[in-house]
């Protein structure tokens, strides 16, 4: 990461517009005119097993398959989504794994508090986690378990810099007898190490919305989350003691100078690549929202818009996050913030999609450790080809992998080493480890 994007955390007003004219130049005037449709690792070689086509050089090895019979008892379940990875010390490594599951869907054998009012009975939520414990050197499976259940549809989440995943829940169905026994919408933390399942117990100040992915901010603590609707705003928690989120906080959204709608939207273009635009924040009130109106209240009060916020993830001072159908032509943006300790913080419209084959609907992402993003497309269709598309440091797009099969690319994110990216085939769940020859190793 440059110098000038650290020394922008401590920015005051004056820094802000230095910053904002050097952005725009680092483009230059090419901008987002004339993208390439490959670049980066060159063309993409057809995979003969015809499940993920990638550049001469790069392989892949399937970890984990739904159906598979996991070391707990139970079967991997399908609809995987969002993942993160970590080093849990010993030569291995964890990757915690969402599963977008609904009530009515297979839990593959989970086991968590639900009320069927057919069976009269308690039955498992089969929405969660599972985790997958690598051997670091040779990427061998050792363990697979189920690490949480008792919750719906978790679709995305973040990475602590404590050694948790946060998974989110992406409904907000209530107490009703029917479907829930409780209200959900809520964020649960589930440890890296952790050996068995764990309670899913809601943190409830962070907020009940459509929730979709966070990422933290390790120089402060405070936890960054998306909301998947097509009004949605940009959220921060800041936690009373960093690291222990259970004990609460103060639940904000992103106010930004002078745009109130992202979109870009039928002609309405209220925000273009490279411009830097101020961003406040404004705190909300009663966060648990049994009306599920929190982006309303934040919108009355002047808090932006986004057009489905999904993927988010924290790089050096900065995070990106993508607007899945954002843009003029509705195939997505992707925006870049840099919270700032002293004054206002910063966000810019990183990306814009100008067409289908460039870039669409672009879902789950990560950070490669040379800066360019990796980005999981999620179009459905049945002659669509999902991708993995990268998108290097001056904004533009490039085919990194292109899924062969009719799903969505799902949960990118690198080993501590740099030297694999694994990634999740969302159903029928498969998820890969994929290694060659990156640029920086």
């Amino acid at each position: 990461m440059h110098a000038d994007r650290r020394l922008f955390l401590r920015a005051t007003g004056s820094a802000f517009a230095a910053f904002a004219a050097s952005a725009c130049a680092a483009r230059g005037s090419g901008g987002m005119a004339g993208l390439p449709t490959v670049e980066g690792y060159g063309e993409l070689v057809p995979d003969p097993a015809a499940l993920l086509d990638l550049p001469r050089g790069f392989s892949y090895r399937v970890l984990s398959s739904l159906g598979d019979t996991m070391s707990d008892g139970g079967t991997v379940p399908d609809f995987a989504d969002g993942m993160g990875c970590f080093d849990i010390g010993n030569g291995e490594l964890a990757l915690v794994r969402n599963h977008e599951l609904s009530p009515q869907q297979d839990s593959g054998g989970a086991t968590g508090p639900a009320f069927d009012t057919v069976a009269r009975s308690l039955i498992p939520l089969p929405g969660g986690t599972t985790t997958l414990v690598l051997d670091a050197a040779t990427l061998d499976l050792k363990r697979e378990y189920r690490s949480l259940a008792g919750t719906i549809r978790n679709c995305a989440g973040g990475v602590t810099p404590w050694g948790t995943w946060l998974t989110c829940e992406e409904d907000v169905s209530r107490a009703d007898g029917r479907r829930a026994n409780r209200d959900h919408g809520w964020v649960f933390e589930v440890p890296a190490n952790a050996e068995r399942q764990v309670e899913p117990v809601p943190l409830t100040a962070m907020g009940r919305f459509n929730h979709e992915a966070a990422c933290v901010d390790p120089a402060t603590g405070v936890v960054y989350l998306t909301e998947d609707r097509d009004d949605s705003l940009l959220y921060r928690f800041i936690p009373t003691r960093p690291g222990q989120l259970v004990e609460g906080g103060v639940l904000q959204a992103l106010v930004l100078d002078g745009v109130t709608d992202t979109r870009n939207r039928d002609g309405a273009v209220s925000i273009v690549p490279g411009q830097l635009v101020a961003g406040r924040w404004i705190t909300l009130d009663n966060p648990e929202s049994p009306d599920d109106d929190l982006r309303q209240r934040g919108a009355a009060m002047g808090a932006a818009l986004f057009a489905r916020g999904e993927g988010i993830w924290m790089g050096e001072g900065e995070f990106y996050f993508t607007a899945t159908s954002g843009g003029a032509a509705r195939e997505g943006q992707i925006f870049r913030l840099r919270p700032s300790m002293h004054g206002p913080d910063a966000l810019d419209l990183f990306y814009e999609s100008g067409a289908r084959e460039e870039y669409s609907y672009g879902d789950n992402l990560t950070i490669a450790p040379d800066g360019h993003l990796i980005v999981c497309e999620d179009q459905a269709g049945n002659s669509v080809d999902n991708h993995l598309r990268g998108i290097t440091p001056d904004g533009r797009a490039y085919a990194f992998a292109r899924l062969r099969l009719q799903s969505e690319t799902a949960g990118a994110c690198f080993s501590p080493d740099g030297r694999t990216l694994f990634v999740n085939v969302f159903s029928p769940t498969r998820t890969l480890a994929i290694s060659g020859p990156w640029a920086w190793t």
